[in-house]
């Protein structure tokens, strides 16, 4: 039975096409805010770091009504990154719509994402956003969907999908590209007559799928997701079916559907809609909600494996304890369980009582987590990213990457040079519009540890890259990682002038005057190979000619601001970067400086 009254889509695209700026608009459009309102741009992303890195991580739920038809919208993460946000809200909908910019055309995660709905049997909508570009092409642009849309195997009705032209910026959407702009009316006109109405037997037994997890302080864990069959009531007692094939009798406490952005309690829901649902302390995403008389739950879509980890470990650092709140293994135990109830792509091994090996699908996915968990007042230590390698018949395989780059042409020889260095392989080369040329390359996911930051250095800010997951291959042998090494605090105290301009001649520091550092920090990069011990705390000896203030005329270089990518691109296997809600600290593993050489020597024998 279909329900006519309501159409469930989700907003995928490749990472700043426009989805949350398109369901801005939607909603204020539809009325859900007064005239006098002050809306922040991209509402939808509520979260801190979404807002400060301009990207959507968490994929989100709200609902417009549009000609007394309700229609539910999930807005999704465009970076492949958090491809778990978009792969576990496939049974929560119908059909995409699929937004691509109307000069860059398809992206590495425009294929991504898109390839995940066809696989679910999703009905597109394609949406040409940016329209109003000077340097739009739209036509040529529905060319290269086509052709994306026949490689990736799309059947004849997805083949046939409908065409908006929009500037989702300026809140407009038209069918014919010469006709005149007014308002977003003819793309919700084209969702209602080609994205499917929900089906299921709205007079049958209770079937709901939870598709995702979301946390209220007062109430618990809430989870969201769409009723395949039937309808369920407040306080209703069901069977919750979960992924290990457990049952459970529950009550629902409280029930809320999606009106605008907010969650509003009612005491009923029916076929098709989606909703949240409070008071089941342990429902996870994944599972089945059945009505007593019948427990038919159903199979959950199967998320890609992590294929980057890195080892959270308890601070033990010099200045352990000093800047965070929660510092202990189970505080960071306890945190690490609590991101597993709600991001289904990571994955969490206690190695031992105060090491966590925590596995993602990313660098960004970690160092997100790692941002988040800082803020939210946790100090620990985490390790050098390494990927996650496979052994199939005696054979070891490790993660390949597609990688797409964008550059002048000016940079082209100096990235494909230092991608081959990497592993990579060139598949493709393509002059686009000016003097840009796109590269394609096969490349080890080791390869790619630590490149940005030298990509963004050979282009000179010029250059974009992407990359998506390809698959496993067998070894590709020995890449060389950082070639530099690192300047060593060799005492405890605090950084001097003129300690730091003695250091400054060996190398890039990290740090300035006044900062506290511990034996084994490290404080800078080495201009060569191999480490340096410096003491950055070293005072002018005073005579009667000398005077401190003369420490005044040290001229220093600006330090080099490290961020927590960089960090993390920076490490090798024997450092360690500290965490803490105020600082981000540089180390090796061993602090002291002859127990580490006595190490290394051993380690070079062996």
């Amino acid at each position: 039975m279909l329900n006519l009254e309501l159409r469930n889509i989700a907003i995928i695209a490749h990472v700043d096409h426009g989805k949350t700026t398109l369901v801005d608009k939607l909603l204020k459009q539809s009325g859900y805010f007064r005239s006098n309102q002050d809306i922040p741009d991209r509402i939808m992303d509520s979260n801190d770091l979404e807002r400060e890195r301009g990207i959507t991580i968490l994929a989100k739920n709200t609902s417009i009504i549009y000609n007394d038809i309700k229609i539910n919208i999930v807005d999704t993460p465009g970076h492949a990154d958090f491809g778990g946000e978009v792969e576990r809200i496939v049974k929560m909908v119908d059909g995409v719509l699929l937004l691509v910019d109307a000069y860059e055309g398809p992206m590495p995660q425009t294929r991504f994402v898109l390839k995940k709905a066809l696989d679910a049997n999703l009905s597109p909508v394609v949406v040409i956003n940016k329209i109003d570009r000077s340097d739009a092409r739209p036509e040529e642009v529905i060319d290269e969907l086509l052709d994306l849309f026949i490689d990736l195997e799309a059947d004849e009705d997805q083949l046939d999908f409908p065409v908006v032209f929009a500037s989702a910026k300026a809140g407009y959407a038209k069918l014919d590209i010469d006709a005149e702009p007014m308002d977003l009316k003819p793309l919700l006109d084209t969702i209602i007559d080609n994205i499917p109405a929900p089906t299921g037997d709205s007079n049958g037994n209770l079937q709901a799928i939870i598709s995702s997890i979301d946390y209220d302080p007062y109430v618990g864990r809430i989870g969201v997701g769409k009723i395949n069959r039937g309808s369920i009531e407040k306080n209703q007692e069901a069977v919750l079916c979960n992924t290990e094939d457990k049952e459970l009798t529950v009550k629902i406490n409280n029930l809320y559907t999606y009106e605008g952005l907010k969650r509003k309690e009612v005491q009923n829901a029916y076929t098709g809609d989606i909703v949240a649902i409070s008071g089941i302390d342990n429902i996870n995403i994944g599972d089945t909600l059945c009505s007593i008389d019948l427990v038919d739950p159903v199979s959950f879509v199967s998320i890609d494996e992590p294929t980057i980890s890195m080892n959270f470990i308890v601070n033990d650092s010099p200045m352990a304890g000093n800047e965070g709140t929660y510092v202990t293994s189970r505080h960071l135990k306890d945190r690490l369980m609590r991101e597993l109830l709600s991001n289904v792509s990571l994955k969490v091994e206690e190695i031992s009582p105060e090491s966590f090996k925590v596995s993602g699908r990313g660098e960004l996915h970690l160092s997100i987590l790692i941002e988040t968990m800082r803020r939210e007042g946790y100090e620990f230590a985490v390790t050098r990213p390494e990927v996650i390698m496979k052994k199939e018949d005696d054979l070891l395989l490790e993660p390949l990457e597609r990688l797409f780059i964008e550059v002048p042409e000016e940079y082209s020889g100096t990235v494909i040079e230092s991608v081959g260095k990497r592993k990579g392989e060139l598949m493709a080369m393509q002059n686009t519009i000016g003097s840009t040329i796109k590269l394609e390359f096969l490349i080890p996911a080791r390869g790619l540890i630590g490149y940005r930051s030298d990509f963004l250095t050979e282009t000179k800010g010029n250059g974009i890259m992407n990359y998506v997951f390809e698959g496993y291959v067998p070894h590709k042998g020995e890449i060389i990682s950082r070639n530099k090494g690192a300047l060593v605090a060799s005492e405890d105290g605090i950084a001097i002038a003129y300690g730091l301009h003695g250091a400054q001649e060996r190398g890039s520091l990290f740090i300035e005057p006044g900062v506290q550092v511990y034996a084994g920090m490290i404080v800078g990069e080495n201009l060569r190979s191999g480490d340096i011990t410096v003491n950055v705390c070293k005072k002018k000896q005073l005579t009667n000619t000398r005077a401190a203030g003369a420490d005044d005329s040290l001229r220093l270089t600006p330090p080099i601001i490290m961020s927590l990518e960089n960090c993390l691109e920076f490490i090798n296997d024997d450092e360690l970067l500290e965490v803490t809600p105020k600082s981000l600290r540089l180390r090796k593993v061993i602090l002291d400086k002859t127990i580490r050489e006595r190490t290394a020597k051993r380690q070079k024998i062996s």
